[in-house]
């Protein structure tokens, strides 16, 4: 299979982008505090992963984004007392509460344009994406994201079996 054109990891705590609200004078502002940090953190760990590539150009062509976000589970997933620090048999294996996927995949989109590794959300042409609790599988040991971003024209190189 073909290599990405990036991959990098992101540490820090997934926020969704949602609608943005109006204050009484009017002006507009995220609806959540945690997208501004997120979306920071995003773009760092793209800016390092691009910091030795000179010729790094912001994909303008097709392309495949591939994001795992991984997240903090709540307490109420552990047990107290005695069993402090153990899972309750009771919680869920997979996050299906909030935030949503395709708000956390739109704060993560605007970021990677934001550092110059995608000249638009419209590029995205194949996407796949997951949220998952951290230590689960293969997944992060702390929250954050791998992403993954392919150029959809390498995959027409690729000889056919």
């Amino acid at each position: 299979m073909t290599a990405p054109a990036l991959h990098l990891t992101v540490y820090g705590t997934p926020a969704p982008q949602g609608s943005k609200n109006r204050n009484a004078a009017g002006a507009l502002y995220e609806s959540s505090a945690k997208v501004r940090p997120w979306r920071q953190d995003v773009k760092t760990a793209a800016l390092d992963a691009l910091l030795h590539d000179e010729a790094w150009v912001a994909l303008s062509g097709a392309v495949w984004l591939d994001v795992q976000f991984s997240l903090r589970r709540p307490k109420h997933h552990f047990g107290t007392g005695k069993n402090a620090g153990l899972l309750k048999a009771s919680a869920p294996p997979y996050p299906t509460g909030t935030p949503d996927l395709d708000k956390l995949v739109r704060s993560t989109q605007d970021a990677l344009k934001d550092a110059g590794v995608l000249a638009d959300d419209s590029v995205v042409a194949t996407l796949s994406a997951s949220k998952v609790y951290v230590l689960w599988g293969d997944s992060l040991r702390t929250p954050g994201a791998v992403i993954k971003v392919w150029r959809l024209t390498d995959f027409l190189k690729e000889p056919t079996p």
